[in-house]
């Protein structure tokens, strides 16, 4: 299968390109460069792999949660290229792709994902592994104050490895959910190749869908909107 996927959720900037069982990819954390350099990225990728869009199967996005201006640059290159290409785009969780980099770097079961929204609060989403290896979410992603996170089940058998900036960025959430969280490691911003498996499982899902109708997660229903 060939997919092209990119993430500019956060400060990193990361572009995946999948070509059979080839992968080629360049993640770059660079804050507010993602405008600048995420074109240059995937053309460079496509150059690597002596390929084109149209040889593509579908579009892989990190669709959010993350940052408001990032996920509207991602989604607006994302609809372009599904535009001039003729593909459809397959929205994927930014905050799954850490998490399946966390399972595939520790072997770990079980993941919470914390990312910065600002306002005293994170993104958070809980995630345990499936049969195929990669992360199913618990529940729906959600705005998180700075508190006591009242859907951990501090009895959980599993390992529960926290991951995110999230943790970075509110010492006091670590703090205060320490004693349901086995470890944390240094897993921060989604990489676009941890979309690809994820994508590839969405397209077969039938999760693909027309680039016009695509809506970036952003959790915050206030500021959702389709990108122009």
């Amino acid at each position: 299968m060939n997919l092209l996927a990119l993430d500019t959720s956060s400060n990193a900037c990361s572009v995946a390109l999948q070509v059979g069982d080839q992968v080629f990819e360049q993640h770059v954390i660079q804050v507010n460069q993602h405008t600048r350099i995420l074109i240059p990225m995937i053309r460079n990728l496509l150059s690597d792999a002596d390929i084109d869009l149209q040889s593509m199967d579908a579009l892989v996005l990190g669709n959010g949660p993350g940052s408001f201006i990032g996920m509207r640059i991602g989604a607006s290159v994302a609809q372009g290229l599904a535009f001039g290409s003729k593909k459809k785009i397959v929205p994927v969780s930014s905050m799954a792709a850490v998490a399946a980099e966390v399972m595939d770097l520790y072997s770990s079961t079980e993941v919470i994902v914390a990312q910065d929204a600002r306002m005293n609060e994170v993104y958070l989403g809980i995630y345990r592994v499936n049969g195929d290896g990669l992360p199913v979410a618990d529940a729906a992603e959600i705005l998180q104050p700075i508190s006591p996170i009242t859907k951990l089940d501090e009895n959980s058998s599993s390992e529960r490895i926290a991951a995110g900036q999230g943790w970075q960025r509110y010492p006091a959430l670590l703090r205060l959910n320490q004693s349901a969280i086995s470890r944390v490691v240094d897993v921060h911003y989604p990489k676009a190749r941890y979309l690809l498996d994820l994508g590839a499982k969405g397209w077969q899902r039938g999760d693909a869908i027309e680039p016009e109708d695509l809506v970036p997660t952003y959790i915050r229903t206030k500021v959702a909107e389709r990108p122009r």
